[in-house]
């Protein structure tokens, strides 16, 4: 009888380890779903979407208002009638005024400003959670929510600016070369804005109950920032203030940016009334703020609408 011969059973073949898949991926492009890009590669992705952060902040704007009958003349209202409630309280009632020339200017363009830090805060904090169906439907860097909400903010104090003009020049304050300087005070604020939202867009991404808190601090570092009162009178008349007090008042972030803006728009408002180093103060307090808001936002960019 012949032998029938028979071909050996295949041998099963060892599963490939990670190693050999990655390698894999990577040979033919693929990478991870959701992987966190480089930190040069995420500024190129923030910067290609330039257009979708313009448009989405000024459609924010728009709509802010919409259900109103006055509709975006609110813009401007609503800081003069906070404005106009502090100036009773505290220019008439509590008398911070006496001592302060064009106390007017001086209050309104302190809440004007304020007010933009304020409101860029209080939407960065609710930036990623406050916006989860467009995080988890939409590929798009995480950082254009919050810079898109510093923008419609900044946007609503063009609008406020124009009104102040009209107060400056109705109460005597003659237009001045010093006017240009508001627009590099701005761009530092802005900055300012921008990075310290991105940090509370990634505290509010995993708290959201940091919302619900933000006001009260809020409205505690505005009592501190100068918005009602002059610092530096304050100073002057309270001698025996530890030392430390008045440091901290006079190189608080929000204090400087407003009292930069009194000093460009305001021609009582003198440079002695300004802390030391002011302008290297300010773009210190930008660059940390800034950079290092960024990066403390993008290192948690693929956690965000998870869970």
């Amino acid at each position: 009888m012949s032998q029938v011969l028979q071909a050996p059973p295949p041998t099963a073949q060892a599963p490939a380890d990670d190693g050999d898949l990655a390698a894999l991926a990577a040979r033919h492009g693929l990478t991870v779903s959701g992987a966190r890009a480089s930190l040069p590669q995420y500024v190129r992705q923030l910067w290609a979407r330039r257009h979708f952060i313009a448009a989405f902040s000024t459609a924010k704007l728009t709509a802010q208002y919409s259900q109103a009958k006055l509709g975006q003349l609110w813009q401007v209202m609503t800081p003069l009638l906070n404005a106009a409630v502090y100036y009773l309280i505290f220019g008439v009632l509590m008398q911070t005024k006496d001592g302060v020339p064009d106390f007017v200017p001086f209050l309104v363009t302190g809440v004007f400003v304020w007010t933009f830090t304020q409101s860029s805060l209080l939407a960065g904090t609710r930036a990623i959670s406050g916006n989860l169906g467009l995080v988890r439907a939409l590929h798009f860097p995480r950082a254009a929510l919050p810079i898109s909400f510093c923008l419609q903010q900044l946007q609503q104090l063009l609008f406020s600016m124009a009104a102040l003009v009209v107060i400056l020049l109705a109460f005597g304050v003659p237009p001045a070369a010093s006017w240009v300087l508001a627009v590099p005070a701005l761009v530092l604020q802005f900055t300012f804005n921008a990075g310290l939202s991105m940090i509370l867009a990634r505290l509010g991404a995993k708290t959201p109950d940091l919302s619900q808190l933000m006001p009260f601090l809020l409205r505690t570092w505005m009592y501190a920032s100068g918005v009602m009162f002059s610092i530096d009178h304050i100073l002057d008349k309270h001698t025996d203030l530890p030392s430390w007090v008045g440091t901290a008042l006079q190189v608080n972030p929000a204090a400087v940016y407003i009292d930069l803006m009194r000093f460009a728009l305001i021609d009582s408002f003198q440079g002695s009334q300004l802390p030391p180093h002011v302008w290297a103060l300010a773009t210190g307090w930008a660059l940390v703020a800034g950079v290092g808001g960024f990066i403390y936002f993008w290192k948690a960019e693929e956690t965000y609408g998870r869970g």
